[in-house]
């Protein structure tokens, strides 16, 4: 999942730019992302709240909860490679 405005993320000494700094930016975009979705669903759910619609406010918050574990992955991965590289 390439984000063109992300083409030149800044590099540690150490990977120069390697598959470790693409693997790391692709970690971030997706945890953003997802948590941006997450927070999207959220605000659906609370319209559906205050519209009485509680049917489709829980499958929103459903949603959102589906898209920020997503989210809480990528950035696990994020971190077990700096544990693993550093």
């Amino acid at each position: 999942m390439a984000n063109p405005t992300l083409t030149n993320p800044v590099h540690s000494p150490k990977n120069n730019g390697t598959t470790e700094t693409t693997k790391g930016t692709e970690n971030h975009v997706t945890a953003a992302n997802h948590l941006e979705n997450a927070a999207k669903h959220h605000k659906e759910a609370a319209k559906h709240h205050e519209n009485g619609d509680h049917e489709k406010a829980a499958l929103s918050t459903i949603k959102a909860h589906g898209h920020v574990a997503v989210a809480t992955d990528a950035q696990r991965k994020d971190a077990k490679e700096h544990a693993e590289n550093n």
